[in-house]
């Protein structure tokens, strides 16, 4: 059985244990594990709500269609065509990821959207009828 060592100032607690007993991350991670908006109830607008996939989507889309002009100019100039068709289509792919990505994540924030609309009701009505 080992003795922990003594701190310099002569405590018998050692620096980590000082260290773990001040510390607040449990508060911390807890605060920073959850959004605000769970814990507030304000209504927040459309763009609020889808303005992420929104931009992701717009952004999917414009890099999508500077993948066709580019891959469409190793067709029509013939200089540094196998740079045009190096760079196509990896700005097609590049963009077609984005644009599916943002569309897929729109229906699953309206899906979290609804959930959260039935949590709260479920909570009201259970408050309303335990709180007799």
């Amino acid at each position: 059985m080992e003795i922990p060592p003594k701190s310099p100032d002569g405590s018998e607690k050692s620096p980590q244990s000082k260290e773990l007993i001040t510390s607040n991350t449990g508060s911390t991670l807890c605060m920073s594990s959850r959004s605000e908006s769970v814990w507030t109830s304000a209504s927040r607008s459309k763009w609020d709500i889808y303005h992420k996939p929104v931009i992701v989507v717009s952004v999917g889309a414009a890099v999508f269609l500077f993948g066709m002009v580019i891959t469409s100019l190793s067709y029509f100039l013939p200089e540094n065509k196998d740079v045009y068709k190096m760079c196509g289509p990896a700005f097609l792919s590049l963009g077609l990821m984005l644009l599916v990505c943002g569309l897929v994540w729109i229906p699953i924030i309206r899906k979290k959207q609804k959930q959260r609309q039935k949590s709260q009701f479920l909570q009201s009505l259970k408050s309303f009828f335990f709180n007799r």
